[in-house]
């Protein structure tokens, strides 16, 4: 008897707390919810939402549905966080590093986050460090783009579409429609931009030891002209090694 294979537990957050500009958040789940049930793949997938989410209502959402991925709809406000409800509806912001230290915590389970609220590529790269795919937006976005975003994104993947196919086709849906904002939503995948910290290290390293004087500084005695371009390899090859192993430990 063969067993059924596991569900992919997809939680939407949502929060528009008072005094924020007001967001077509019901018609976005409402279309994801559609899109889902009308997928070849539908029985796949199983969906919980939690609305008007207050920051501890992030960790307890996580904590009662075990999502693999976690969607959030709603305003971002770049470097100051994502905006989440106090116990009063009003805002309540929770930044980068906070983000990034709760789903951390999650990341034997999370395995997607989609961030759809203005601004928060911030939030999206730090998250990234953890779950192996997030989306977040490099600028503002519209109602209508995100909404478009979120229907191809899921109609993908209840196709049974990855996640790179499924950011692609969201992609897509805005700009079929005719909106200049297919560029906005932005896909992070793992350790991505620990490969660009990586790069840009080594370029670094590679400017501040190309100049002879600072062979010598290093060394703290003269060199010879012959001396002067094996340290160089030497300490080119000792800084790649040593950032190649912290690589290792976040990939």
């Amino acid at each position: 008897m063969t067993s059924k294979p596991k569900k992919t537990r997809i939680l939407l957050l949502s929060a528009n707390p008072r005094g924020t500009s007001k967001l077509r958040l019901d018609e976005e789940m409402r279309e994801i919810r559609e899109g889902l049930r009308r997928a070849k793949h539908r029985e796949q997938y199983e969906i919980d939402t939690a609305e008007a989410v207050r920051h501890r209502d992030i960790h307890r959402a996580i904590l009662d549905y075990s999502p693999n991925i976690v969607h959030f709809s709603g305003h971002g406000a770049g470097e100051e966080g994502l905006v989440f409800e106090d116990e009063t509806g009003q805002t309540k912001l929770v930044d980068a590093e906070a983000l990034a230290g709760l789903f951390e915590l999650f990341a034997d389970q999370v395995k997607c986050v989609v961030l759809n609220a203005c601004y928060s590529e911030v939030q999206a790269q730090a998250l990234a460090l953890h779950i192996n795919y997030v989306i977040g937006m490099s600028q503002a976005i519209g109602d209508r783009a995100a909404i478009e975003f979120a229907v191809g994104f899921y109609d993908a993947l209840g196709a049974g579409r990855p996640v790179e196919f499924a950011y692609r086709l969201g992609c897509s849906a805005i700009q079929v429609i005719g909106i200049s904002e297919h560029l906005t939503p932005v896909l992070i995948k793992r350790g991505e931009q620990k490969l660009q910290e990586y790069d840009q290290a080594l370029k670094q390293y590679e400017q501040e030891f190309s100049s002879d004087k600072a062979m010598v500084a290093i060394q703290m005695e003269p060199l010879s002209p012959g001396q002067i371009p094996i340290l160089k390899k030497k300490v080119i090859i000792s800084t790649v090694y040593q950032l190649g192993e912290k690589l290792e430990q976040v990939l």
